[in-house]
């Protein structure tokens, strides 16, 4: 039997539907909104919510606190990292020794030159610092009885796919609407993961159950340029877009003008000089180590074909999302 810990969220509702064939139970501190018949409402903060079942044979824990704007930010902590610690003493008690953990690239900081699995954890924001903190949590308790224990830590790029709200999504939004315009020269790469390949590739480490620890971060390769992914939705989108390109010093003074405008009038606008910034930048993960023991079903362009599908082309309304930044 496999555990799923928050499993209603986006990627843990792919999960669920890709492990059908599995006995698979769900525990999240929201219902589940295609699974609540074998979802349990629990919280990994509360040490009573985690009475493991004796049957259970492998944890994947999705759980985890990731917005921007979490307040107060010791919850990153209260939930990341003691939370982790409450898992792992909960498998302790039933005896669990197979665990696939979904922590993130934000333990790399930011401006890194394509960091692999070796490179110096930097994190810049709680939710970097909580992630790292709770890998080392975990490589402790792998470490002090690592004998028949099987553990896995996936650090995903963005993930983006059908039914997600977060920045991929918003970037395809705007670009779909044949009104975007290039900032800067549009030869930035941005690495992004398709939620079909991360739900396939914790299956594939789910079946292997290989032994020992090992940690994979996960991109789609390759990257695409900003360039590269306005043409892919230009085509599928049947689209024009504007040719002509803004320049990256006037991009900026535009988002210092809207930072202007949002504190004066205190309102938040999807334009600021932080986001241009963000899109102008290059922001590249080495996946080379994944990418050699598995092999992802689906291509980042196929990807982004099924999203462009489901969201602008033949969108299904029936109002499940999944809001993430």
């Amino acid at each position: 039997m496999i555990n799923v810990i928050g499993g209603s969220g986006f990627v843990g509702s792919f999960l669920i539907e890709k492990l059908r064939d599995f006995k698979v139970t769900n525990l999240d501190k929201n219902p589940s909104p295609f699974f609540n018949e074998i979802t349990t409402i629990g919280n990994i903060q509360n040490k009573n919510d985690l009475n493991f079942n004796k049957n259970i044979s492998s944890i994947v824990l999705l759980a985890a606190e990731h917005r921007d704007d979490v307040f107060p930010t010791s919850l990153y902590y209260d939930v990341n990292v003691e939370g982790t610690k409450n898992v792992l003493e909960a498998m302790n008690k039933a005896n669990i020794k197979n665990l696939i953990f979904t922590s993130s690239v934000a333990i790399y900081g930011l401006n890194k030159s394509n960091p692999d699995e070796n490179h110096l954890e930097d994190p810049f924001n709680h939710y970097g610092k909580s992630k790292w903190q709770a890998e080392l949590a975990i490589k402790e308790w792998f470490d002090r009885d690592p004998v028949g224990k099987s553990i896995t830590i996936i650090r995903p790029t963005v993930i983006f796919g059908e039914r997600n709200r977060g920045n991929v999504y918003n970037l395809l939004k705007q670009i779909s609407s044949g009104k975007f315009m290039m900032i800067g020269n549009g030869q930035n790469k941005k690495s992004m993961a398709y939620v079909g390949n991360i739900v396939a590739l914790i299956k594939e480490r789910l079946d292997k159950t290989e032994l020992g620890f090992q940690v994979f971060n996960y991109v789609d390769k390759p990257d695409f340029s900003m360039n590269e992914l306005s043409s892919v939705v230009e085509k599928k989108m049947k689209i024009k877009l504007p040719k002509q390109k803004i320049p990256f010093r006037i991009g900026m003074l535009l988002g210092y003008g809207f930072d202007l405008f949002s504190l004066i009038m205190r309102k938040k606008t999807s334009i600021s000089s932080v986001r241009v910034k963000k899109f102008c930048a290059t922001t590249q993960f080495d996946s080379s180590k994944v990418h050699n023991v598995f092999k992802a079903p689906f291509s980042l362009q196929e990807g982004l074909d099924n999203t462009l599908e489901h969201e602008f082309l033949n969108r299904k309304e029936d109002n499940v999302l999944f809001f993430t930044e």
